[in-house]
């Protein structure tokens, strides 16, 4: 058996190093392609959350267009409530606005004035433009709209926040609103503003039952209940916006 020179030990030695740097080499591409393909497949779910948040954004805007659109059919059923939920939504925005508050507020106020009253699809349209005062029974059924349009606005997976300021923007401070009697800071403050822009839009213009008591009679009205009925940040609100910003609901 021959005996191991030094020049082959050496030889030996190098063959091993080079085989050991191949196979380091070998797997250290083969770690940089198996990263490439994560990056790849990262790059492509990007891609694909991109492309299905951006089709839930759709259906979502597509939704709220449907039920508002549902919604104004409750004005098609009384013409002297046409554009009433566009004039409440147009006017809680300006007190919402000069009240502070941030453009997200503004947007979830202005949709939920533009459906607040799809309750009223419950209603027999012979309620709603009935010229007489309202019996006992037929008061109750108006007063359940808020809780119906509560309702409808969740089985369509509606905003929490904005189907709870339709359920309670016929709420009073002092607790003798409806349809839940909830009373000062348990009424959201959105809830409180689109009440005053609902009561103020509502006194001003015609009804089946009168004429159109005008602005300046409305005005009395808030002031008047402020405090009782009306959050009283609000009313200071809403009376600048008439007064000093000289709003109006048309352009």
């Amino acid at each position: 058996m021959p005996l191991l020179t030094r020049d082959t030990e050496d030889y030996s030695f190098m063959r091993d190093k080079n085989k050991m740097k191949e196979q380091l080499v070998n797997e250290l591409d083969t770690m940089r392609k198996r990263i490439a393909e994560l990056e790849a497949l990262e790059s492509e779910h990007k891609r694909t959350e991109k492309v299905l948040k951006e089709d839930i954004e759709k259906l979502r805007r597509v939704l709220n267009e449907t039920v508002v659109t549902l919604a104004s059919t409750v004005e098609t059923r009384d013409p002297h409530s046409a554009g009433h939920q566009r004039h409440v939504a147009k006017l809680a925005c300006a007190i919402a606005r000069e009240m502070g508050l941030s453009d997200e507020n503004l947007k979830e106020i202005n949709l939920a004035a533009l459906v607040h009253d799809i309750g009223k699809l419950s209603v027999p349209a012979e309620l709603l433009t009935k010229p007489d005062s309202l019996g006992e029974t037929e008061h109750l059924l108006i007063k359940g709209h808020p809780r119906t349009g509560y309702e409808i606005l969740k089985k369509v997976d509606f905003p929490q926040s904005i189907a709870r300021m339709v359920l309670q923007h016929h709420e009073r401070m002092n607790g003798f609103g409806y349809p839940q009697g909830l009373s000062g800071e348990d009424i959201m403050m959105e809830a409180r503003i689109l009440a005053v822009a609902d009561v103020i839009e509502a006194i001003a213009s015609q009804r089946s039952y009168r004429k159109a008591l005008g602005i300046d009679k409305a005005l009395k009205e808030i002031k008047s209940f402020k405090g009782l009925l009306y959050d009283p940040e609000v009313v200071d609100a809403c009376v600048r916006v008439f007064n000093e910003k000289r709003f109006k609901w048309d352009e």
